[in-house]
């Protein structure tokens, strides 16, 4: 497969954040944005939690802790999977404060700035548990091996598949099938064109250091969103006549897009909003069970505004845009389509996992 976090790019800037597996957490980090160029790097770590346990680390419920920041598209992936697939207590989940420091994701949200499980100020911590010095940032998703505290693996292309194929002994009952085989090569050729122009081609145009390189990537992206948007005219999801891995790639990038991505990282030929096409097809998903409900618009407008000072240094957070949309009719139903296929929407979200409702933000 060809997206699976292989990718030859590396940051060559310094700082954290959601989008750079950056080189590490330093105090200019976050203004380095926009002034050097963009490229992502690899995840560093890329053990694997399988159900025959082959890299040490195997299937078991409650070993585990996934690491998030609800700001995140790539955690953001993690979040919605977890949910579809109904491993939250399988799976435990801690959420980082949107904000960031010089020592990058902390767990300020919780009572005495410490996650409640690991027992640690900052995900960094369990990054230092593994691997002391190693040449990389602090990112998320991650997902920490409880019992000693070290990570696992930051590998934010495979975690969501491995979730999806690797897991099934611990889905719910009436788990859709994410990652279908017989649909897969298809399903990696749509991922790969989708992560490397809009997944990573918004992270492009909006850290650009050049006119011409804003330009290329601002170009490319939509040109593939063009392409997409053609895609999603006469059918439903992208791949199948079910919600698959495909989709949830896609929607944690659509749903960021006009609260952050227009105006923040200057993608702004049109809004979401202004492709009928895609408009509907995000709040079709954003409207069912798993994917809406994992999404904080409060944690993703701070987040990039706050801390990508230096692309944004008053670090003033917009008061639009007018969210209210996201809950209208999409009429999407009529193409037909099976969001869960065979399988079942997923329950009730957990009370301590409840996000902020988008008429409070």
């Amino acid at each position: 497969m060809s997206d699976t976090g292989t990718d030859s790019d590396s940051h060559t800037g310094t700082g954290s954040g959601t989008e750079t597996q950056a080189a590490s957490a330093g105090s200019d980090g976050n203004t380095s944005y926009g002034h050097k160029p963009f490229k992502r790097s690899r995840s560093h770590f890329a053990d694997r939690i399988t159900a025959d346990g082959r890299d040490g680390w195997p299937v078991d419920a409650g070993r585990y802790r996934l690491v998030v920041s609800r700001a995140c598209p790539w955690a953001g992936r993690a979040l919605v999977s977890r949910r579809l697939l109904g491993l939250e207590d399988a799976l435990s989940l801690a959420v980082t404060d949107p904000i960031q420091d010089d020592r990058s994701w902390r767990f300020t949200l919780d009572p005495d700035d410490r996650d409640p499980v690991l027992g640690i100020r900052y995900l960094s911590e369990a990054y230092d548990a593994r691997e002391r010095d190693y040449p990389g940032g602090v990112s998320v998703p991650a997902i920490v091996d409880v019992p000693s505290g070290k990570l696992v693996t930051n590998d934010y292309q495979q975690i969501t598949l491995d979730l999806a194929t690797e897991w099934t002994a611990l889905h719910r009952p009436g788990a859709p099938d994410l990652y279908p085989e017989p649909l897969r090569a298809e399903i990696d050729e749509v991922m790969d064109g989708i992560y490397r122009d809009i997944n990573n081609g918004v992270y492009k145009a909006g850290f650009a250091s050049t006119q011409e390189d804003y330009a290329d990537a601002c170009t490319a992206l939509f040109t593939r969103l063009d392409q997409v948007s053609a895609r999603l005219a006469g059918r439903r999801y992208l791949v199948g006549d079910t919600i698959t891995e495909a989709d949830i790639r896609l929607f944690t990038t659509l749903v960021r897009f006009d609260a952050v991505y227009h105006g923040h990282f200057k993608c702004n030929r049109n809004k979401l909003t202004e492709d009928p096409v895609l408009w509907a097809y995000v709040r079709d998903l954003y409207q069912t069970p798993g994917f809406g409900d994992t999404v904080d618009f409060d944690h993703i407008k701070r987040h990039y505004y706050q801390v990508h000072t230096g692309i944004n240094p008053t670090g003033i957070v917009p008061l639009g845009p007018d969210l209210s949309g996201w809950t209208t009719p999409h009429h999407r139903e009529q193409l037909g389509g099976r969001p869960f296929g065979d399988g079942t929407p997923p329950g009730p979200v957990r009370d301590d996992e409840r996000v902020t409702p988008i008429d409070q933000v």
